[in-house]
């Protein structure tokens, strides 16, 4: 059924820029016409803008409320174990609902924590079914790692520290008998036959190089080449990832991924904190993308990542919320915003305009994602649109104010009034249509709360098994 939405500016792209007193109609998943009406005074006054991207998350719940606070990611990830999703469906239904209100049309879900209680297959299908429920497109990659679950490198020292008990509580947790890659990637195969669609992209997912090994990622690698699967990795996230990497790859980590085909367009590299300029050089003539995740990279205190230059030299830069938004709230508006100030420029140089950084992070999170088209708001392309609440954001009227500039100032998820993909309503007045997010997580902390006891020798042995951790870390990956 045709739809139009009348709109006070609406957001053209880098290159049109802000188009005033717009009708802008859509029918079967797609804008039909964009028409400028003088007589189109929405109340409240709207905003349309193409809908937003969260190219790098894990659909999981919020770390915090399991303690994980303050952590380096090396035990934030081991700690984060409270936290395995205790109802696929309901966790993931949590996460991708919250940044559909937040505005966004499509999210990478980095499946790194299955909660073991059903097939990995039958979880997938879950998250499908969330996923369509809720509206939102995903990019959905089961996570792999056959090597490293503890540390990078022998945990033997840390694990032989511990008390018989609490090393069998570490061990029933994260030491599993790795499979082959060939299982891995008819796995994925087989995911992709149950859940792939025009809104569901199924990627290979490999966790990072330091947890996968060479024949993994060269199996990734060829089967990428040969059938057009897109990848989606952690790469350089941490310090004592960069660490681990020059020991071990003493040519270059990014250099051996090039020399085995994994470095292509079909790439998306999240993190890429510690990546040096001619890593940022190789990723960009690949084509590949990297994936920035300000609030994460700070809540783990992994560092600041170098954005600004990897956009001067060509990257494809997308913004990713990786669970871990300012105020886990999965508020990628904020994010986007976050990340345009901190590597915008100094002073009056500047490495981008509002408008052209919100154009690079949809184009290139829609890329990443495998949505289809790249975001502009035009006739013929996907109806994935957001409309903002203009007396909210604007909300002293004192004169004219750009409102890109004032979206970059002080936007939010809460002046996301309605968002719209593939022509179906997701949201509308701040709510979302297809769930009931606030009954879901009320039950989702119901169920948490209840299940805390089936980790309680792991949190006995967290203390000893976290000093230990450091320790290890500290002495044999010391960064200068």
């Amino acid at each position: 059924m045709a739809t139009e939405i009348a709109a006070t500016n609406l957001f053209g792209g880098a290159a049109r820029g802000l188009i005033d007193k717009v009708v802008l109609r859509h029918d079967n998943g797609l804008i039909t016409s964009i028409a400028e009406d003088a007589a189109a005074t929405p109340a409240p006054r709207a905003l349309v803008l193409p809908a937003f991207i969260n190219a790098h998350d894990h659909a999981r719940p919020t770390a915090s409320s399991f303690g994980a606070v303050g952590m380096p990611l090396e035990s934030w990830l081991l700690r984060t174990a409270f936290g395995t999703p205790v109802d696929p469906y309901l966790a993931a239904a949590s996460a991708l609902a919250r940044s559909a209100r937040a505005g966004c049309a499509a999210m990478m879900v980095h499946y790194t924590r299955p909660s073991g209680a059903m097939p990995i297959l039958d979880e997938a299908k879950a998250i499908a079914r969330a996923a369509d429920d809720v509206g939102i497109r995903i990019a959905f990659a089961l996570a792999v790692r056959d090597q490293n679950p503890i540390v990078y490198g022998d945990s033997a020292p840390v694990l032989s520290g511990l008390s018989a008990g609490d090393r069998k509580a570490v061990e029933d947790l994260f030491v599993r008998a790795p499979a082959p890659p060939k299982a891995y990637i008819e796995l994925t195969e087989a995911i992709a036959s149950a859940i792939a669609g025009p809104r569901i992209d199924v990627q290979l997912g490999p966790a990072g190089v330091q947890w996968c090994s060479k024949p993994l990622l060269e199996a990734v690698a060829e089967h990428s080449a040969l059938t057009g699967r897109r990848i989606h990795m952690h790469l350089l996230e941490t310090i004592y990832q960069r660490a681990w990497a020059d020991k071990h790859f003493p040519q270059g980590v990014v250099r051996y991924l090039q020399d085995i085909g994994f470095l292509s367009e079909r790439l998306t590299l999240a993190h890429c904190v510690h990546a040096r300029p001619d890593e940022l050089e190789m990723i960009a003539v690949s084509g590949a993308r990297i994936v920035t995740n300000f609030s994460s990279n700070m809540h783990l205190g992994s560092g600041l990542a170098p954005i600004a230059a990897a956009h001067r030299c060509g990257c494809a830069i997308a913004v990713g919320v990786d669970c871990m938004a300012l105020d886990e709230d999965d508020d990628v508006l904020r994010e986007m915003r976050l990340v345009e100030r901190m590597h915008g420029g100094c002073g009056f140089e500047r490495n981008w305009t509002p408008a052209e950084f919100l154009d690079l992070a949809i184009r290139n999170g829609r890329r990443a994602t495998g949505a289809p088209g790249n975001g502009q708001l035009e006739p013929g392309r996907p109806a994935d649109f957001v409309t903002i609440d203009l007396d909210r954001l604007d909300r002293d009227r004192i004169m004219p104010v750009d409102p890109l500039a004032l979206l970059f100032a002080r936007g939010n998820a809460s002046v996301v009034k309605d968002v719209v993909v593939d022509g179906r309503s997701i949201v509308s007045n701040g709510s979302c249509t297809g769930v009931d997010l606030p009954a879901i997580e009320t039950e989702l902390r119901t169920m948490y709360r209840g299940n805390v006891a089936h980790y309680a020798s792991f949190e006995r042995t967290w203390q000893p098994l976290s000093r230990r951790l450091q320790a290890w870390f500290e002495q044999e990956l010391h960064c200068q």
